[in-house]
Formats: C-alpha cells, sequence, structure tokens
C-alpha cells in the first residue's frame, strides 16, 4: 500500500458498495488500461469476468456487474452517472455487446461467472478479468482485489510492502500511540498534522479543494435523502424512510426548542445517506459505503445544532475523522468481507466520534478516547447483509451507529482524556476478531439475518 493520508479514506463515488461497486468498477478500468498497454485489446473477441468468495456471493444484489460493465466502458465512480450505472447490466445483455477501448465486443450474461464457494487466499472480495481471442482462446488475464473502500489491488500488489517514495510526511504516524506522542511534541492538533501530511502529497490548493467536495457530496446526499420516498431497488421492496421521518419532525418542531429533537434528526440524516447509497446514488465512501452514512450524519448533525461552522467540518471534522481511519486502514481492515461490519461501521463509528469530539474543542486524548469507546462497541459486529443488498440491517445500523459516535463524544468530553484501553488495542481486538469470525458473517449472506429474515 502506498502513503495512506486522511484524504484517501473519503472519495466520491456510488452506491451501493465501496467494495462490491466502486472496487470492481475502478477495477474494470484498470484492466483495460493494462490490456490496450499489453497490445491485445486488437484480438479481443470477448472477456470473462469470475467472482469470487464475497463478490460471487452478495455482488448481483451489491451491483458488482453494474459496475464492472459501467467500468469496462469507461466510467469512474468519481465522473459517472448513477443512471447509466445502475442499468449497464441490462443494456449489456439487451444489446449484446460493451464498448470497450472504443472497440465494440459481444456480451453476454454468461460473460460472468459467479463463485461464491471459492475464496482465493489473499482476500474474499477477489475478480479475475480474461480478455478472449476469436477462438476463445486467452490473450490477457488480471485479478484483482477490491480491499475495502473502493481500494483495489493486483494479485502481484496484495499483501506486499508499499513502493519506495521520495515523499516524506511531515508527520508519519502507524498507530494511536504515535499520533499522541506527535500531539504532545508539536503542540498541534491531529487534523492540523493530517492537513500537513495531505499537503505533501497533493499540495495545499488540491488538499482544501477536495475536502470542501467531499463535504459538499455528503450535505447534498444527507439533502437528497431527505426528500426522496419511494421504493429501493431490489426484490426486498424496502421503503424509503427518512423523508417521512424529516416531515415528522418538522411538524414536531417548535421555536422555542430547536434541538428538542436533534438525536432523532441524526438519525434521519444517517438513514438519508444510506438510502440514497442503497439506490446507487453519489455518496462518498466514509469509509466505505455501507457505513456512508455516519460520518455525514454527525458532521450535520454538528453543523445545524452545534452550530459548527462548515468551514471547521470541512477541515478539522473531516481531517480528524479520516486520520483515525488511517488506523483502522492500515493495523486492521475496513473491509466487511474481511472483518465483518465491525470494518465498516465500526470504523465510521470511530472516525466520527473523533471528529465530533475535535470539534467540540476535545484534547487529543479525548479525541483518541472518544474513538476507542465508539469501536469498543461495535466489537463482534457481522456483516450479513439480507438478499445481498446493503438495505437491512444496513440502514438502521448506520442510525444507530450515529448515535453510538456522539454518546461515545460526551462520554469521553466528560473525562480528562485518561482511560483503560486504548485506541490502539481495540483496533487490534478487531482484526482479531475478523479473523476469527466465520466466513458466513463476512457479506456472503450465508448466515445471521441474512438466513433468517424471510424475504417476502
Amino acid at each position: 500500500m502506498s502513503i495512506l493520508t486522511a484524504l484517501d479514506l473519503f472519495t466520491v463515488g456510488v452506491g451501493p458498495s465501496s467494495s462490491h461497486t466502486v472496487g470492481p468498477m475502478r477495477a474494470a478500468r484498470r484492466f483495460v488500461s493494462e490490456l490496450t498497454e499489453s497490445g491485445q485489446l486488437d484480438s479481443t473477441a470477448r472477456i470473462r469476468v469470475s467472482l469470487f468468495g464475497s463478490l460471487g456471493a452478495t455482488g448481483v444484489g451489491h451491483g458488482t456487474t453494474n459496475a464492472i460493465i459501467a467500468g469496462l466502458e469507461g466510467a469512474a465512480p468519481e465522473t459517472c452517472d448513477p443512471a447509466l450505472v445502475i442499468t449497464a447490466m441490462d443494456r449489456a445483455v439487451q444489446t449484446g455487446i460493451v464498448t470497450v477501448g472504443g472497440r465494440t465486443i459481444p456480451f453476454a450474461e454468461s460473460d460472468f461467472e459467479l463463485r461464491p464457494m471459492t475464496r482465493l487466499p489473499q482476500h474474499s472480495n477477489a475478480m479475475t478479468y480474461t480478455a478472449l481471442d476469436a477462438d476463445g482462446q486467452p490473450v490477457f488475464s488480471r485479478t484483482f482485489f477490491s480491499v475495502g473502500g473502493g481500494f483495489v489491488e493486483s494479485d502481484d500488489e496484495i499483501g506486499q510492502p508499499a513502493a519506495p517514495t521520495d515523499t516524506t510526511l511531515p508527520y508519519p504516524f502507524d498507530n494511536g500511540d504515535e499520533l499522541i506522542e506527535l500531539c504532545d511534541s508539536t503542540g498541534m492538533s491531529i487534523a492540523d498534522m493530517a492537513h500537513a501530511n495531505a499537503v505533501a502529497i497533493y499540495g495545499a490548493e488540491v488538499v482544501d479543494a477536495r475536502l470542501t467536495d467531499i463535504w459538499t457530496v455528503m450535505t447534498n446526499c444527507v439533502e437528497s435523502g431527505l426528500v426522496h420516498d419511494g421504493m429501493l431497488p431490489g426484490h426486498l421492496n424496502v421503503q424509503r424512510r427518512a423523508a417521512g421521518l424529516a416531515r415528522h419532525l418538522e411538524s414536531q418542531q417548535t421555536a422555542d426548542a430547536p434541538t428538542e429533537f436533534a438525536n432523532e434528526w441524526l438519525q434521519a440524516f444517517a438513514i438519508a445517506v444510506n438510502e440514497e447509497n442503497a439506490a446507487g446514488m453519489r455518496v462518498v465512501t466514509a469509509p466505505t459505503n455501507g457505513a456512508a452514512g455516519i460520518i455525514p450524519a454527525v458532521g450535520y448533525y454538528a453543523e445545524r445544532f452545534k452550530k459548527i461552522d462548515r468551514l471547521v467540518i470541512e477541515r478539522d471534522f473531516l481531517l480528524t475523522a479520516g486520520a483515525i481511519g488511517t488506523l483502522y486502514k492500515r493495523n486492521a481492515s475496513i473491509s466487511g468481507a474481511e472483518a465483518g461490519c465491525q470494518g465498516e461501521v465500526g470504523s465510521a463509528c470511530s472516525m466520527a466520534a473523533a471528529g465530533l469530539a475535535a470539534i467540540l474543542g476535545g484534547t487529543p486524548r479525548q479525541i483518541e478516547n472518544a474513538a476507542e469507546i465508539a469501536m469498543e462497541h461495535n466489537l463482534g459486529l457481522t456483516c450479513d447483509p439480507v438478499g445481498g443488498l446493503v438495505q437491512m440491517p444496513c440502514i438502521e445500523r448506520n442510525a444507530i451507529a450515529a448515535g453510538t459516535a456522539v454518546a461515545a463524544v460526551r462520554l469521553a468530553l466528560a473525562g480528562d482524556g485518561s482511560h483503560k484501553i486504548s485506541l490502539d488495542t481495540v483496533i487490534e481486538t478487531m482484526r482479531q476478531t475478523g479473523l476469527d469470525m466465520s466466513t458466513k458473517y463476512k457479506e456472503t449472506s450465508t448466515g445471521g439475518l441474512a438466513v433468517n429474515v424471510v424475504e417476502c
């Protein structure tokens, strides 16, 4: 893995899944680029895609096939039209073609092979792209792994140490203890150091513009979800609830008690984002799509009910949350297929708690304490989406985790920052728990609620 900054955890994409939608779209684009560079594009008569493990088990429900078709045809998560992505597979089946690198190539639904019972040893989210010539012989093949949060690694990259780089971060840290030590020695905030590290990679102008763009997309996602009614895609026939919740809360709100229903609004904000995500709309991986509602909800809550300035949200809230997120990405996992939902919702809850503690005036140790409390009470959380869709229990789970993040901050700010269990300890515990967790609870829809809820 290359150098990781707070900014890298937040990328603009589309729903419903960072690992099953955004990652496969990026992998498909990369395959086409490498196929073209190999000189084999002109001899390609067909492209076959094999989806292994969790991708094979829940990929269709997560929009993986749509994302791959869109990616093969050049779409990028950051700039694509979500409405075109969610219909990409149907279009390809109906027309019998895909346009790859400017070439029209025949396509059939059978060109996708689902192999849910085959888990490649490197990671559960594996996909192999193979280009075949007119005789059906392979001319080029690549295997990629969607390792969570939209990150993609090839079979010769995964598990390997980062390539040497000339860039040196001004404030490098690999764990929570090192982060706190840097705060003590420099007198700087976590956000200030995270900003400096990101600037060292991308430059100040790019960093500040991207932070503004990230919060704008998050805000738009909350607000869009609060006004859209209707049925979510898929066979579960799940009705959107955020808009109805918003109407109910507005009818109950009084001018003399503007914060009376702040906690209820917090949950409505999270549900709004995750309903947009489930509908395949524009969201920000935070740090994943399945957990995309928690950080925006907490930030929107802070802006609306705590009267925190938007620029403070964009900078200090997002950068602090992102800095904590890099610890989970580096030392454990943010992939539901690898660590269960504790790796997605748990990480996002911890990140949101850290960000909120920071903008409410918490010290570095109180911030670390808030992040630790939030994850501690998400340990062991399974990833068992009903029907392979990012809807039940995912949408409500984000709402509950947003409340947990706020509660963790209240507890942390009530103390002086001293605590018995460190953030590094809960991150390592989460990693170990993910290793011990049965595969059926790691985004395969073969256990838990996924098999006990009657789909009707």
